[in-house]
């Protein structure tokens, strides 16, 4: 491809092929079946067929084609698998890279944002892209001062073309919806388009990354690489080094799966708590495993590179308590507790009435990582969610129906989904309730209550005194050092970064 489509008849006559050509695959499923093939093998071959054309055309647009491919790439592990081996292959590509710009247009676009001179920023610059992604590309270069950096070059006409395709994409979303099941598409769509300017302006995302970029400095697990240089629609920050996520999903050995899995979830959740910033954009081609001095370990190590900070969710006081107090309070069984919250929330409307047994019985399976120590993603626990609320002949599927997103939780919803799906296709094993207690407000509320409790032991010390006993001063000893205990786990709560820093 020579450039990025952007005539509206050429790239909306390329996105109208999509719906035509499923049209055209349910004609022939229905003449295999009359032909006597079983309904469920025909389904499956139509579903392969549409998904592997909806990728192609997809990653050939790029623009909001592409970012909306991206966006529903990370929930190919919900994808029965005979369905989900053929184009596997092809999510991965289209997750770290997409037909370059021209050189020309590489260059004429660096001359009118950085000036005319623009070559002598840089001691080097290699007109071959690195990456290339939904709205823009990357290429390797030295800076004049020696450093070796990425230069992201935002494609011409990426915000026309980004809003035709999601605009496009929204009156035939009801043709992609059963590509993945259990994801809502129109309401994904949307929430892209919505997030638009954002998206386009690298002076926002400039920001967002210096902030991190500052918080992570002196992080034992996450790296954020510096800004150097910001201008209109070229962003320029130090390179990073490191192993594709999605070459871990691919061929990583059981300790970088782990590690990395550990690590991405680590980041989701602590980013808010000390940023404010919510990381919007959580697929593969975002994030890197740097093995750095240890490639061959120890896993503890190794940190993760965070890449594009283009969507952010704007979080001043971090993740909202609510969500760690409703997932405490489901862990614990309080079925009518979760139900008054959610309702207050606005995740159950006023005008609807549910069962709180049946609205836990609803969210207890998906919690399934919060309730253990360690879990285990993997492709199959999320076929097994995606089938159960897809349903339609089940009674979860109609509960589901019935829930309500508020504005203000779809994208935290998002993440937390998009975060599962890399999770799954990782097949990591994760100390997720670790990462919840550590940043989640709320979740962690019981330890909070057992250390208040136990600030009234030292009363046990007065007893003895007055008792005057053995038995009353071995009980003094213990309740002064169940203090001590509650202190220094109260302290590891506040400082998990130098926690882990010392497990290292």
């Amino acid at each position: 491809m020579s450039d990025l489509p952007r005539k509206a008849i050429t790239r909306t006559a390329k996105l109208a092929a999509l719906p035509l050509g499923f049209a055209g695959r349910a004609t022939w499923g229905l003449g295999k079946r009359i032909g006597g093939r079983p309904a469920e093998i025909v389904a499956r071959e139509v579903q392969q067929r549409t998904a592997e054309q909806m990728f192609k055309v997809l990653g050939e647009l790029k623009g909001g084609a592409m970012k909306l491919g991206q966006a529903m790439s990370v929930f190919e592990s919900a994808l029965p698998e005979e369905i989900a081996r053929p184009y596997r292959a092809a999510l991965t590509k289209l997750q770290e890279a997409a037909p370059p710009m021209p050189t020309r247009t590489v260059h004429t676009a660096l001359e009118q944002r950085l000036g005319p001179e623009w070559r002598e920023l840089f001691s080097e610059f290699d007109d071959k892209p690195a990456a290339a992604a939904s709205i823009g590309q990357v290429h390797r270069a030295v800076w004049h001062d020696g450093r070796t950096v990425a230069v992201k070059v935002q494609y011409p006409g990426a915000g026309e073309a980004l809003l035709s395709d999601l605009n496009q994409l929204s009156r035939f979303a009801r043709v992609l919806g059963p590509l993945v099941p259990g994801l809502d598409i129109k309401p994904l769509i949307a929430e892209l388009r919505d997030r638009v300017s954002e998206e386009l302006d690298y002076e926002l995302e400039a920001e967002a990354q210096r902030i991190h970029a500052e918080e992570y400095a002196d992080d034992p697990d996450v790296l954020v690489p510096r800004v150097v240089h910001q201008s209109d629609q070229v962003l320029i920050t130090e390179w990073m080094e490191g192993i594709p996520l999605s070459e871990v999903i691919a061929d990583g050995t059981p300790e970088q799966r782990d590690r990395a899995g550990q690590l991405l979830a680590r980041f989701l959740f602590s980013g808010a708590h000390r940023t404010g910033l919510l990381h919007a954009d959580p697929h593969p081609g975002n994030f890197r495993l740097l093995t750095c001095d240890a490639p061959e370990g120890p896993a503890e190590k190794w940190k993760l590179g965070v890449l594009d900070f283009g969507s952010m969710d704007r979080l001043p006081g971090g993740l909202p308590e609510p969500v760690g107090i409703a997932l405490r309070m489901a862990l614990e069984g309080d079925a009518q507790g979760v139900y008054e919250l959610m309702r207050g929330e606005g995740f159950v409307k006023p005008t609807i009435e549910l069962d709180p047994d049946a609205l836990l019985d609803f969210l207890l399976p998906m919690l399934e990582p919060a309730q253990v120590d360690e879990f285990t993603f993997d492709r199959r626990w999320l076929r097994r969610q995606a089938a159960r609320v897809a349903d339609r002949r089940s009674p979860v599927y109609e509960l589901g129906n019935q829930l309500n997103l508020p504005p203000s939780y779809l994208l935290i919803h998002r993440v937390c989904l998009s975060t599962i799906g890399v999770l799954c296709q990782l097949g990591a094993e994760v100390r997720l309730r670790n990462e919840l207690e550590d940043w989640v407000p709320g979740f962690a509320e019981r330890y909070e209550d057992e250390a208040d409790g136990a600030q009234e032991a030292p009363e046990a010390e007065t007893e003895a005194e007055a008792d005057g006993t053995e038995e009353a001063d071995g009980a003094a000893a213990e309740a002064v050092e169940t203090v001590e205990v509650v202190e220094t786990v109260k302290a590891v709560k506040k400082a998990p970064e130098k926690t882990a820093e010392a497990s290292a």
